[in-house]
């Protein structure tokens, strides 16, 4: 008797320590899964203008227009819709808006913390580019985007009705302040610039003035 009970302890030890290595085996698999999904940043770049949704269920709760062509990060998707960032503000946009690509991360250089911001730059970013070099680069950038006509509006920093609200950022840059009002599936937006506003209607320069 006293060896069957010997022999029953023996084993339920055993049992415990295969039981120990297997939940180790698993962390350290869902470890190497965590670890792995980290180097691997998936992105979407959309085809055409789209409406960001802070509600997929509620299609009034329209909270900016993304350009086509601009690229957000992608936490999730659905037959229907993904849910994406776009320049830190968080929404739902249609799925076939946009073309979805995972590419690895970019494993940037070491930043330490007590670094200062001025030294964080690449050195290709430190040293700055001549300024006539600049605007052939961005010339070339625009003439690929909107043909040379367009691209040469553009770099003269002109506007004019019907020029979509991603050209009115390419030409004057980017808005000091954006009132918006949506009514409906219509979104109309205020932008304030230094001494002038413009007046966008559904992603489209309609109007402007000086401001008073």
């Amino acid at each position: 008797m006293k060896k069957i009970i010997m022999s029953f302890l023996f084993l339920l030890c055993l049992y415990t320590l295969n039981a120990q290595d297997n939940r180790a085996a698993i962390l350290q698999d869902l470890e190497k899964d965590q670890s792995s999904s980290q180097d691997i940043i998936t992105t979407a770049t959309l085809k055409s203008s789209s409406r960001l949704f802070g509600d997929k269920n509620d299609l009034t709760s329209v909270i900016v227009i993304i350009p086509s062509g601009s690229v957000v990060d992608v936490l999730g998707a659905d037959s229907t819709y993904l849910q994406v960032v776009y320049e830190d503000t968080e929404g739902y946009i249609y799925r076939r808006h946009a073309v979805i690509n995972s590419t690895p991360a970019a494993s940037g250089p070491v930043i330490q913390q007590n670094e200062p911001v001025s030294t964080r730059e690449s050195a290709r970013e430190a040293q700055p580019e001549p300024q006539q070099q600049q605007q052939v680069s961005r010339f070339t950038y625009l003439e690929n985007k909107y043909g040379s006509s367009m691209a040469a509006k553009i770099m003269a920093g002109k506007i004019w009705k019907g020029m979509t609200a991603e050209m009115v950022r390419d030409s004057w840059g980017k808005p000091q302040k954006i009132n918006r009002v949506i009514s409906g599936n219509d979104v109309k937006e205020e932008w304030i610039f230094k001494s002038s506003w413009l007046y966008i209607e559904n992603d489209y320069l309609v109007e402007w003035g000086p401001i008073r």
